[in-house]
C-alpha cells in the first residue's frame, strides 16, 4: 500500500530527546533510536488505525535518532514506523520497510496482532528466514497512540512500607476478579474490578502490605498457544514496556490504571509489578517482525557473534535483549522510571534477572543494568526484587545479587516443602532458611529482607496441590503432561486429588498450615499466593500459565475449610506485624550479645538442651525449637525496651514428640500463642519453664515467654 506524504503537512526537526512520542502542548514530537537504518516514515491512522493516512519521512538523525516534530499532532493520534535499512539476516539485519512497526517507547496501544503470513519478514510459507517478503502487514498489527500524561493525582500518598514490615501479595489481575461477586460483571478482570472497594478491603484486611501483579505490560499470545485454543495467560511475553495491557481495561488503559494504583495506596499497599525486560515476544529468527527486529534488530538483540542469523536464547523464549547496548540499556531504565514515577509504581520484580545482570564475560552483580539502578535516584529508592536465575550459563545465582536488591529464594521453598513432607536430613537446612538464609545473603551489609521467602508462586503447585498431587497433571496444556516441574517435592498424603477421608483432609488442612507459619514467621521478606490463603487448587495443574480459565481464576465459593485457613492467615500476619524479634533488621546467627547476656537465637532440641552438630548431621531429626531473644537486638550501650522472647517448636515426625521447654533469665512460663494442631482454641494453656508439652505429629506451635 503506497501512502504518500501530504504536501500540507508541516514537520520540522524536532529534537532526539526524549525518545518515544512527546505531546508539549502544541504539537508532537517523534524521536526513534535505530543505529543502523537508512530511513525512517512515520505513518499515521485513523482514530482506530485501520486506515493509514499520511506517511511522513522523519527529517533528522542525530546521535543515532531519528526525529521530527509535527505541529498538527495532538494526543490521540495513532501512529507507527517503517523503517528502511538493509535485509542482511546473515549480517543480523532484518530491516524491511513492509513492516508496520511498534514505538518501543510507545505508551498506549490500538488494536490486536492478528495472525497473517504478512506479520513476518521473510516469506512465511518457505520456511527460510533469508528471504525477504514484500506484503504490507499494517492491516494485521497493533498501533500507537499519542498520549497525554495528565492525570490528577488528588491526596494519593505512597505508603513506603519499609523492607522488614512488607508481606508481598502475589496475584493477576484478571484472574483475581474475574469471579469475583463484589466486582460489577463489566469490572471484572481489569485494573477498575482490582480498584473496588470490597477488593481492597479483602486485601488489606489479610494483612499483607505489598500486591505483587503479574505481567500487565503489553504482550502478546503466541501462536502456538493459539492453535490449541489456548493463550499465554500469565503474561510473559512482553511487545511494549510502557503501555499497559488493553486486555486489563473496562476504559482507558492508563486512567484505570493509575485509578488502581490510587485505590491500593488509599488503603496502605503498595504495587509491585512483575517486568519482562529480558525477552520480547518476536522470539527468534522465525517469529514475526513487529518492532524491534525491524527497528534495529542487530542493537536490541543478543545474536550469536559467528553467526548473527541465529539469536543467544537464554531465556529459552527464543531471543534475548542486549542491554549491553547503551541504548537498549536507556529503554528498560526509562520504561522502569515512567512506571516508578508517572504511574506511581512502588517496585518491580524481574522475571530471569540473571539475564539483566549477564556481560559478555558472564553474570557480574557490577554489571551495567545493576549498576544503572544502584546509582539511579529513582530506582534506588523503590523495590527491586530479582528472580535470580535463567538457562544461560551461570543462570542460577541466588544470592549473588548487588547490595539494595532482594531475591525470590526458590531454596526456602524446596526446604520448607521437604521438611513438612517428613524427609530425612532437612533440620539444619531448615534452620538456615528460617534464618533469612544467611548462608548465602548475609554478606556486603545485606539485610534479612534480601531473602524473598515463599512456599508457592503462580509458576507451580498452589498450597492445596503440594499436599493433595504427588504428581503434576498439566493435560489440559496440550503437551501429553510433559510440561512443568517433575521435581515438586509435594505429597498427597495417601489420595492422588480430592477425598472424602477426614483424616487425610484433616492432616492436608494441618500442614498448610505448617507451611503458612513457616512463611510468615521466618526471617525475610514473606511472599504468599494469592488464593493460598483459603486453600486454592488448579487441580494439580503446576504450569497453568497457558490457562485464561477456571484453572487459573480464583474461585471466591470459599467453604468452610477456607474461612478457617483464611482467619488463621490473618492471625499470623497480625503476629509478623505486632513481634519484632519476626522481622528483624539483622541476621539471627546465635552470636551471644553481651550488652544483655543472651544470645539472638538459640537451637534447642526436643530433650531441653541445645542442639548439638550430632543433633544436626543425623538425619532422623525432625523436631527442633527456635528460640528467639527479643533481648538480643539491645546495640552499644542503649538497652531500648525488649522484644517479646519467643519459642519456635517444629515437628514434622510422623509421631507425637515430648518437648521440654527451656529456661531462660527474666521469665517464669510460657504462653501458648497458637498450635496448627489445633488451631480452632481460643486461648492456649501455660507452661512453666522446663516442663515438657507435646507437641502433636506434623504440626508447629508458637510460645511466648511471660513474667
Amino acid at each position: 500500500m503506497s501512502v504518500p506524504t501530504t504536501p500540507k503537512t508541516r514537520v520540522s526537526e524536532g529534537t532526539p530527546f526524549p525518545l518515544g512520542a512527546t505531546w508539549d502542548g502544541l504539537g508532537v514530537n517523534f524521536a526513534l533510536f535505530s543505529a543502523n537504518a537508512t530511513r525512517v516514515e512515520l505513518c499515521l491512522f485513523d482514530d482506530d488505525g485501520r486506515r493509514e493516512t499520511q506517511r511522513i519521512e522523519l527529517p533528522e538523525f542525530t546521535d543515532e535518532v531519528w526525529h521530527g516534530y509535527l505541529p498538527e499532532a495532538r494526543p490521540g493520534a495513532v501512529y507507527a514506523y517503517r523503517v528502511h535499512g538493509p535485509y542482511e539476516p546473515e549480517a543480523g539485519h532484518r530491516f524491511n520497510p513492509n513492516k508496520l512497526l511498534l514505538d518501543p517507547y510507545a505508551k498506549a496501544l490500538v488494536g490486536r496482532l492478528e495472525r497473517d503470513p504478512s506479520v513476518f519478514g521473510y516469506t512465511l510459507e518457505s520456511e527460510d528466514d533469508l528471504t525477504f517478503d514484500t506484503r504490507d502487514s499494517a492491516a494485521f498489527v497493533p498501533k500507537c497512540r499519542v498520549v497525554d500524561p495528565a492525570f490528577t493525582w488528588g491526596r494519593e500518598t505512597r505508603p513506603q512500607v519499609p523492607w522488614e514490615r512488607t508481606i508481598l501479595y502475589e496475584t493477576h489481575v484478571r484472574g483475581y476478579t474475574i469471579r469475583h461477586p463484589e466486582v460489577p460483571e463489566a469490572l471484572r478482570g481489569t485494573f477498575a474490578g482490582l480498584s473496588v472497594k470490597e477488593v481492597v478491603d479483602s486485601i488489606r484486611r489479610l494483612g499483607v502490605t505489598s500486591v505483587e501483579l503479574l505481567p500487565i505490560h503489553a504482550f502478546l499470545d503466541d501462536g502456538v498457544l493459539i492453535d490449541r485454543g489456548l493463550s499465554n495467560y500469565w503474561g510473559y511475553n512482553t511487545i511494549s514496556f510502557f503501555a499497559p495491557d488493553v486486555r486489563y481495561t473496562a476504559t482507558d488503559a492508563i486512567t484505570e490504571f493509575k485509578a488502581m494504583v490510587a485505590h491500593l495506596h488509599d488503603a496502605g499497599l503498595e504495587i509491585v509489578l512483575d517486568v519482562v525486560y529480558n525477552h520480547t515476544a518476536e522470539g527468534n529468527e522465525r517469529g514475526p517482525t513487529l518492532s524491534f527486529r525491524g527497528i534495529d534488530n542487530a542493537s536490541y538483540y543478543r545474536l550469536l557473534s559467528d553467526i548473527p542469523r541465529y539469536y543467544i536464547n537464554d531465556t529459552g523464549t527464543g531471543n534475548t535483549l542486549n542491554l549491553a547496548h547503551p541504548r537498549v540499556l536507556q529503554m528498560v531504565t526509562d520504561s522502569l522510571r515512567y512506571w516508578a514515577t508517572e504511574m506511581h509504581v512502588d517496585g518491580f520484580r524481574f522475571d530471569l534477572a540473571t539475564i539483566l545482570g549477564r556481560e559478555p564475560h558472564g553474570f557480574d552483580e557490577g554489571g551495567g543494568f545493576l549498576d544503572s539502578c544502584r546509582q539511579d535516584p529513582v530506582l534506588s529508592s523503590v523495590k527491586l526484587i530479582a528472580e535470580p536465575w535463567d538457562i544461560g550459563p551461570g543462570g542460577y545465582q541466588v544470592g549473588a545479587f548487588p547490595p539494595g536488591w532482594a531475591e525470590w529464594n526458590d531454596r526456602f521453598r524446596d526446604t520448607v516443602r521437604s521438611f513438612w513432607k517428613g524427609d530425612a536430613g532437612q533440620a539444619a537446612n531448615m534452620a538456615a532458611r528460617l534464618c533469612a538464609s544467611g548462608d548465602l545473603f548475609n554478606r556486603r551489609g545485606r539485610k534479612p529482607w534480601a531473602s524473598v521467602n515463599f512456599v508457592t508462586a503462580h509458576d507451580g503447585f498452589t498450597l492445596h496441590d503440594v499436599v493433595t498431587f504427588n504428581e503434576k497433571h498439566n493435560e489440559a496444556n496440550g503437551e501429553d503432561n510433559r510440561d512443568g516441574h517433575d521435581h515438586n517435592r509435594s505429597w498427597n498424603h495417601g489420595v492422588e486429588g480430592p477425598t472424602d477421608n477426614p483424616e487425610i483432609r484433616r492432616l492436608r488442612e494441618q500442614q498448610k498450615r505448617n507451611m503458612l507459619v513457616t512463611l510468615l514467621l521466618s526471617q525475610g521478606t514473606p511472599m504468599l499466593l494469592a488464593g493460598d490463603e483459603f486453600g486454592r487448587t488448579q487441580w494439580g495443574n503446576n504450569n497453568a500459565y497457558c490457562q485464561d480459565n477456571e484453572i487459573s481464576w480464583i474461585d471466591w465459593e470459599i467453604g468452610a475449610d477456607g474461612q478457617a485457613l483464611a482467619e488463621f492467615v490473618r492471625r499470623l500476619a497480625a503476629l509478623r506485624h505486632r513481634y519484632p524479634i519476626l522481622r528483624r533488621g539483622r541476621f539471627l546467627t546465635g552470636a551471644h550479645n553481651a550488652v544483655v547476656g543472651v544470645k539472638d537465637v538459640s537451637w534447642i532440641s526436643a530433650a531441653g538442651p541445645e542442639m548439638t552438630t550430632q543433633d544436626w548431621d543425623n538425619p532422623s531429626t525432625r523436631c527442633f525449637g527456635m528460640l528467639m531473644d527479643g533481648r538480643a537486638q539491645a546495640t552499644g550501650i542503649r538497652r531500648p525496651a525488649s522484644d517479646a522472647t519467643l519459642l519456635w517448636i517444629l515437628n514434622a515426625h510422623h509421631e507425637q514428640v515430648r518437648f521440654t521447654t527451656p529456661r531462660v533469665t527474666g521469665g517464669r512460663r510460657w504462653a501458648g500463642v497458637f498450635d496448627t494442631a489445633f488451631p480452632e482454641q481460643p486461648r492456649q494453656h501455660n507452661w512453666r519453664m522446663g516442663e515438657t508439652i507435646e507437641v502433636a505429629a506434623r504440626s508447629t506451635r508458637l510460645l511466648a515467654l511471660t513474667a
